[in-house]
């Protein structure tokens, strides 16, 4: 089958602009697992609340996602922290993974459940002023609200990378990340970087539930699909690397497209779903190796 160029080039970008979201949620995921050494299988539910919280900012006073944005994000990062302090934080104590598995995986069918209660099954969408709107770019039509998330996820997790390698919290964090006795013994506080860290991950879902809001459907249901994208951009680029996660979503977002584009849509996932087995068979540490 012959691809035109200027089909390529379109999924091509779709798919690049698309993996920076992806990307950011992937980032938080990592975070968490890096500092903590916890797989939260609620990552997707927590983007979904932000996507809720954004809609509904919008509904009810008309603000456009993208200036309601650090509301969302302020709000899931107390939500984050209060998740660790009181449901994650009992369980480290036990030391046992399946512990761990359980409470968040727990919490994603506890946050689900509540959605559909509260928000009922019904799909909605965020429509602003530029909902639809495209810019030609090297003759593909580029959406500007995908590219809008993808600037702004983007910028937000290279602040994410500083924070991280640049301030003494964030190497605090790293050098939890990296042996938790050592950050001990040199006076760092274990329990309040594993708060911070939850929070922080659940922030970049925050980010990336009010960026997507403006151009994906919000349901109960939608989180399923951002955490199954996350966790295979974490193992592609090898967990607890978060240079990796950030090529690992973009990496994914370019597959799904192009995906899209040979095999259609109902089978898109297939695609990254393929790599992901392909590299824990033959790679499970990830292209870009361990944690960092």
């Amino acid at each position: 089958m012959e691809i035109p160029i200027s089909a390529l080039l379109q999924v091509l970008i779709s798919g690049t602009l698309l993996g920076g979201v992806y990307a950011l949620v992937s980032v938080g995921l990592t975070l968490i697992y890096g500092v903590m050494d916890v797989v939260n299988f609620a990552q997707g539910e927590l983007l979904m609340i932000s996507m809720y919280i954004s809609y509904w900012i919008w509904f009810l006073f008309g603000l456009d996602p993208l200036i309601a944005l650090p509301v969302a994000t302020i709000i899931l990062f107390l939500i984050g922290t209060g998740i660790q302090k009181i449901l994650i934080n009992p369980v480290l104590k036990t030391e046992t993974f399946v512990s761990q598995v359980f409470v968040t995986f727990g919490l994603l069918l506890f946050l689900q459940n509540l959605a559909f209660t509260v928000w009922s099954a019904e799909f909605r969408m965020v429509t602003t002023s530029y909902t639809g709107t495209t810019i030609p770019i090297g003759g593909a039509l580029v959406s500007i609200p995908r590219l809008l998330a993808f600037i702004i996820a983007v910028l937000a997790t290279l602040v994410l990378y500083i924070f991280l390698n640049r301030t003494d919290v964030g190497l605090a964090l790293r050098a939890t990340s990296q042996s938790k006795e050592a950050a001990e013994i040199l006076g760092v506080n274990v329990h309040n970087m594993y708060l911070l860290a939850f929070g922080i991950g659940a922030a970049c879902t925050g980010v990336a539930g009010a960026l997507v809001s403006t151009f994906f459907y919000i349901t109960p249901q939608v989180g399923l699909v951002f955490i199954i994208v996350a966790f295979v951009a974490v193992v592609l680029g090898g967990l607890g690397n978060y240079v990796g996660a950030l090529f690992g979503g973009i990496i994914i977002g370019i597959t799904e497209s192009v995906g899209v584009l040979i095999i259609g849509s109902g089978l898109k996932q297939t695609v990254y779903l393929i790599i992901f087995v392909i590299i824990l068979l033959f790679r499970p540490q990830g292209l870009l190796g361990g944690r960092r």
